[in-house]
């Protein structure tokens, strides 16, 4: 079966093909990282008025590329959850349209398991259960995946994702968006000891439930902000670098630890790091070394793979039609929804 996958949840316009169970036959992504580079962020109402221009085209070139035609498509599976809900909407809408009319099934799919299920494209053994982490500029989620369509959710963000954080701090230290790119290639350059940065304490004082696997990074950007006041906010290039070092050291030990300890705790010997913020190479190489110490098992999807995609959707909504499932017109898109909260 052919499948159409159609990613819009942020501020990346995605259409892909897959033969199941998961050949690619096409995967265009369309970026708009040089509109919302002057912004320092993504626009919400430019990135859905992109996505409206760029959404047919994609389509066309998809299917030129695989070599067919949208009749050959078995099914349509399309991004509803989560992100900016008007980007989300101009893929839900034309999802919808185009299963209406030419009478193909259709199937929502959860951004976050698209991440999650990422690394299935490229890996044939990943075993379950499986500790999964999602970590991007919106999420930094930790799951126990016991298998296909069932997650818990172990531990996430309290406040800004990791990839939020590296842009953040990368406009701070006037390095420009995206931000995770922008810091990855000027931090091997610099001292990553340079600067000491504390780790968050979740567990003290606090009034709300938090777990040991949860995350924090708030508290990192606002030292980067206050180190910077402290010397008098004109930088020398050598500074730059180093605080940028530093903080991507700082995020990525934390990660790599969260990791391991999740790991530990439910006595999995399989991980999978997905997301944009799995494409910086510090992290690469940090969880390769963990777990190469700790005789773990690291399944990290190709760069590619790591950013918004509409394989991973295909794919998951592949294994979900083939299962019979399917959903009606009715879906809707939702800018906010966990996966595996019981």
């Amino acid at each position: 079966m052919l499948v159409l996958g159609i990613e819009s949840s942020c501020d990346e316009t995605a259409v892909a093909i897959i033969k199941t169970p998961k050949t690619v036959l096409a995967d265009i992504v369309a970026s708009q990282n040089e509109l919302h580079a002057p912004f320092g962020g993504v626009v919400p109402e430019i990135a859905s008025r992109r996505h409206m221009e760029n959404i047919v085209p994609l389509l066309n070139a998809a299917l030129k590329k695989a070599g067919c035609t949208i009749d050959d498509i078995g099914g349509i599976a399309v991004t509803r959850a989560p992100g900016l809900i008007g980007a989300l909407l101009v893929g839900v809408s034309f999802a919808k349209a185009l299963s209406y009319a030419k009478q193909k099934p259709l199937i929502g799919i959860n951004h976050l398991e698209g991440h999650l299920n990422a690394a299935h494209l490229e890996y044939d053994d990943i075993s379950y259960p499986h500790i999964g982490l999602v970590v991007s500029g919106g999420h930094t989620s930790l799951y126990l995946v016991k298998e296909f369509g069932n997650y818990k959710l172990l531990g996430a963000t309290r406040d800004d994702a990791a990839g939020e954080a590296f842009d953040k701090v990368a406009k701070l230290l006037g390095l420009g968006y995206p931000g995770g790119p922008a810091i990855d290639k000027i931090a091997p350059s610099g001292d990553p000891k340079s600067f000491k940065f504390a780790r968050p304490k979740l567990n003290r004082g606090s009034r709300f439930e938090i777990s040991e696997l949860d995350f924090s990074f708030s508290g990192i950007k606002t030292e980067v902000m206050l180190k910077i006041k402290k010397m008098g906010g004109s930088l020398s290039k050598n500074d730059i670098i180093n605080i940028a070092a530093s903080f991507q050291y700082t995020v990525v030990d934390i990660i790599s630890n969260q990791i391991l300890k999740a790991c530990v705790k439910y006595s999995c010997f399989d991980c999978v790091v997905s997301g944009g913020v799995a494409a910086n190479s510090l992290l690469r190489k940090s969880l390769a070394k963990v777990c190469s110490e700790n005789k773990l098992r690291l399944f990290l999807p190709s760069l590619s793979y790591c950013t918004d995609n509409a394989s991973m959707i295909a794919f998951v909504g592949a294994k979900r039609l083939e299962a019979g499932l399917s959903d009606n017109f009715g879906i809707k898109a939702c800018a906010n929804e966990e996966i595996g909260v019981i």
